[in-house]
């Protein structure tokens, strides 16, 4: 695995060494020991998928207050999708700063969230599987989100949006 620093602090562009031939390719998609060695979390206490019909489908932006935050590690299995990772640690040279990444199945790219870090996708394509990997389990009363067109982000989405959950479209401005 090549492991590439975003712009966002603590971030990481994954990308998967792929060892191909006529039939395809091979690539590994984790190893705690490649992850310890770049001082990142190793600790996966669940595995989620998500599936979104429709091209413009908007997922996010979720993440998990103290004392249960969460890193994620996100990967497109099938079409494509753009994940965003936003900043919202105070103490972070990066802080309010987001940074967008097509993940697809072709290019089979993950990106390392780090806690504290809101993360979230809208599908390219009709029929598009994400499925990202959490160091903390799902806890209820410390999931939020920031809303997708806060706009002291300003996050620039490639597409309308078409879908999104009533909960994603009400979640208050961010006051920092």
């Amino acid at each position: 695995m090549n492991f590439t620093e975003s712009p966002i602090a603590g971030a990481y562009i994954i990308d998967v060494n792929r060892i191909g031939d006529d039939r395809g390719f091979f690539g590994r998609l984790w190893c705690e020991q490649e992850f310890e060695k770049m001082g990142l979390v190793t600790r996966i206490r669940q595995s989620n998928i998500g599936v979104s019909r429709t091209a413009g489908t908007l997922r996010g932006l979720h993440y998990q207050r103290a004392p249960h935050q969460e890193v994620k590690i996100v990967r497109c299995s099938r079409g494509a999708m753009y994940d965003v990772i936003v900043d919202l640690r105070t103490d972070s040279p990066s802080y309010g700063q987001w940074f967008g990444l097509e993940l697809n199945q072709d290019n089979a790219t993950m990106l390392y969230v780090p806690e504290g870090c809101a993360t979230g996708y809208q599908t390219l394509v009709d029929d598009t599987e994400m499925y990202y990997l959490t160091s903390e389990f799902y806890h209820p009363e410390s999931a939020t989100g920031v809303r997708y067109n806060d706009p002291s982000f300003n996050i620039q989405w490639p597409m309308e949006v078409t879908v999104i959950s009533d909960n994603d479209t009400q979640w208050p401005d961010h006051t920092g």
